[in-house]
């Protein structure tokens, strides 16, 4: 399924994920793309117009900008895709080529990358070691990356003094918890690449901040079965961003209502009860979403949307598959224990042992979304296989998830 075989109706899975790479102040500078098939599959036809057109193809297909939120994008490079240029075909200021070890740099490789730079992409040496033989490159390098559990502590202290006071961004990858990342902070390093934000911190030790009580009451209200719209009004009049985001939305020329919108109650009959529900979750964990990291609302809202995509594909019971995939990040967005977010919510009980308890008979579906977050694609094959769900459906509704969160976000 990973290559095309010659028949124009016969398509690839076309798998894409993200992983977050952040600054030391926690902020999204970037993304470590990882494909189902490597560039080079994608890009290997044998003619040149042939490979012109399914570069076009899926540049325009993936897009940069949705896969990567308007974000630099680091792309594994191969000494095929090097001398064969096919990055070409995707935006030089948003790219950064990732040479891998594999890559011998000699002479033709090192006028590959010279020419890179000059057209102005970013390099980055990828899983660099002490006496990588790759060390030719480094002139022409702006990242180095590090695999931190691949490579031992005193030979990451050996690189971080070696070249931490170069002006090369030391990225440490597979940054998989808060002490890891403390480490390499204190190591040197300047960017950092895991899910290590998207796990709460210290949780014991915190309560709900009191100015997210409401947005929290909130989410609550527009989960009972039954909604007591006085309820959701008076709680949306208390908020006064959501007040403004709700007005702001439905006068916005996309909504195309003639007449300016002035109150609550007005926005609410308009809205009706289904998109009530759903915008009042959106902008509710935009606001809770506050100083956290962009990438925990933003694949909050992909889990959100690959989930109801997935509602009538898998068997679900009563779980609200949308408001599973929006909650299911929320410990780590507040920074408190998943019981508390979920303490009064009208939640179907599968529900919320997942969302407690990682268990439970919604657990398959998750193994999914994670394998799929992190790029694991074997994992991604036989979760698919053990739900009945077709590769080919999973792939388009998760790059559409992604899609579609991201315009979200940029609406934001």
């Amino acid at each position: 399924m990973d290559e095309y075989s010659g028949g124009d109706n016969e398509r690839p899975v076309r798998y894409a994920a993200r992983q977050p790479i952040l600054a030391a102040d926690e902020t999204v500078m970037g993304y470590k793309l990882l494909f189902r098939t490597d560039v080079v599959s994608h890009f290997a036809w044998n003619n040149s117009e042939g490979t012109s057109r399914t570069a076009i193809e899926i540049s325009s297909l993936l897009g940069l900008n949705v896969l990567c939120d308007n974000r630099l994008a680091f792309i594994h490079c191969t000494r095929d895709v090097l001398l064969e240029d096919y990055l070409s075909f995707l935006p030089a200021a948003k790219v950064v080529a990732e040479v891998g070890g594999e890559v011998a740099p000699d002479e033709s490789i090192l006028k590959a990358i010279h020419e890179l730079k000059r057209r102005g992409y970013k390099i980055a040496l990828d899983d660099f070691t002490i006496d990588d033989p790759r060390a030719p490159l480094l002139d022409l390098a702006d990242f180095l990356t590090v695999d931190i559990q691949q490579t031992s502590w005193e030979d990451i202290l050996r690189l971080t003094r070696s070249y931490g006071n170069q002006s090369l961004g030391l990225l440490a990858e597979n940054v998989e918890t808060w002490h890891e990342f403390e480490h390499a902070l204190k190591a040197g390093f300047h960017y950092f690449q895991g899910f290590f934000f998207r796990r709460p911190e210290m949780m014991s030790t915190r309560g709900i901040p009191s100015n997210r009580v409401t947005y929290l009451r909130m989410l609550q209200a527009v989960s009972r079965p039954e909604m007591q719209w006085d309820e959701i009004e008076d709680l949306i009049k208390k908020l006064a961003a959501l007040y403004y985001r709700l007005l702001r939305y439905l006068n916005s020329a996309a909504f195309g209502i003639r007449g300016e919108v002035r109150s609550v109650n007005q926005a609410l009959t308009i809205l009706g009860e289904n998109e009530l529900r759903r915008w009042c979750r959106l902008a509710g964990a935009f606001e809770l979403s506050g100083e956290r990291p962009s990438d925990l609302v933003l694949a909050a809202l992909v889990r959100a949307r690959f989930g109801e995509l997935m509602q009538d594909h898998v068997e679900h019971g009563a779980a609200d598959l949308f408001l599973l995939g929006l909650l299911s990040l929320m410990d780590a967005i507040l920074q408190i224990p998943m019981s508390l977010v979920i303490d009064g919510l009208s939640l179907d009980a599968d529900s919320t042992v997942m969302l407690v308890d990682n268990a439970g008979p919604l657990l398959p579906l998750y193994r999914l979304v994670w394998a799929l977050e992190r790029g694991a694609w074997g994992a991604v094959v036989r979760a698919c296989d053990q739900l009945g769900l077709r590769e080919e459906d999973v792939a388009e509704s998760f790059s559409s998830a992604m899609g579609w969160a991201q315009s979200m976000t940029s609406e934001a």
